[in-house]
This record gives C-alpha cells, structure tokens and sequence, in this order.
C-alpha cells in the first residue's frame, strides 16, 4: 500500500492517540511529515546508530517509513515533537509474534542532550502497558552508544547480554546490547509522572 492509497483518518490517525509528556508531543506521522523528517534524519551519526535507517535519508526514505508503521498488526510509531510542533525524532514498538515488543527511537543530533529521548521512551512505555497491555518490552543499543544505554536504563530497562544486530547504513553486523523491562519492574519503579493522552 502506497501512501497514496491510505485514506486520510482511517486506521493510522484512529488508533494511535496522541501523548503529551511535560515537553513533548508524541504522535503518528502523516504525509505532510516527510520533508521535516528527511531533513532531520539524514545524518550519518543517526544512521549509524539505528538499526533500519539508511544514509544518506532521503524523502522517498520517510514516505516508505509513514506507509510501513501505524497499520494493522505493524509496527507502532510516533513522531516526537516539541510544543511548538517541531518534529524533533521518531519513537516506537516493533512487534514480534513470539517475543516482547522492541522499543526504538532517535532524535536530531541538534535535540540530543536536553532528556528529549527519555522522555519520549517513558510515554511509550506507558502507552505499552497501559493501553497495549503488554508484559514486557525489549529494546537493544549499539555498543558504542553509551548515551542510548543511560537512556534505557534511566527508563528501568535491565541488561540481558550482548548479540549482533544488522545495522543497515553500515551495512554489516554490529554489537548491540540488549535490554528487557518487564510490566512488575515498571509498575515499582515508574515516578516520571503521568503521560496524558489527548486522543
């Protein structure tokens, strides 16, 4: 399905809600999204720290992103945005049929340092077990991306090991580490506050 043949407010805006955390807007992406998210994510230091997203990014790269998340039994994705609607990166769940969901993210190298990514993961995280209602979540890091590992641990995640991941810009394997949060870890630790839903 081409983002042409997706009716306007079907399935992708009506069942993804809109989560407002302190400073941010998590919400689906739409057509009107690729320049925006093109721009932000063609940076080879993105890339190369994500698992899927290829460099150099281009327009057609983000059409075929929004087109692929958001759909029955896909993968959930939510553009993150500050209050005045600057889409600033992209936050998610993968889903696997046997496994927990995977949570991925990544922000403009120009918003990395101010908390914006953890403050992204958490309001997922709630969404995940709240509204999805999951047991547990999973999530992975390169190695070499200390930054990404304090922001999943901040969020409560618990190192599992050590396994290779394909990382697409590189074109080749890359160890990744892996980390886990089940719903009881989360339901005890959780004190970041409440994600509000506005949809």
């Amino acid at each position: 399905m081409t983002l042409s043949e997706i009716p306007t407010g079907t399935f992708r805006e009506g069942c993804i809600p809109v989560l407002e955390t302190k400073r941010l807007t998590l919400r689906a992406p739409r057509l009107e999204d690729v320049k925006a998210m093109a721009q932000l994510a063609n940076d080879k230091r993105i890339a190369e720290n994500t698992r899927r997203i290829p460099h150099p990014y281009s327009p057609s790269d983000a059409e075929d992103f929004i087109s692929g998340v958001n759909v029955p039994k896909g993968e959930t994705a939510f553009l993150i945005m500050l209050r005045d609607e600057t889409i600033i990166g992209a936050c998610g769940l993968a889903f696997h049929e046997e496994e927990a969901p995977e949570i991925g993210y990544w922000l403009g190298v120009k918003f990395w340092g101010n908390g914006y990514a953890t403050e992204a993961v958490r309001a997922v995280i709630d969404y995940a077990f709240t509204d999805l209602d999951h047991e547990a979540l999973q999530a992975g890091t390169r190695v070499t991306n200390p930054a990404s590992r304090r922001i999943l641990e901040k969020c409560g995640f618990q190192w599992t090991g050590v396994g290779l991941c394909r990382i697409r810009a590189l074109a080749s394997s890359a160890p990744i580490d892996r980390f886990r949060l089940d719903r009881g870890l989360w339901a005890s630790l959780k004190s970041w506050g409440e994600v509000k839903r506005v949809v």
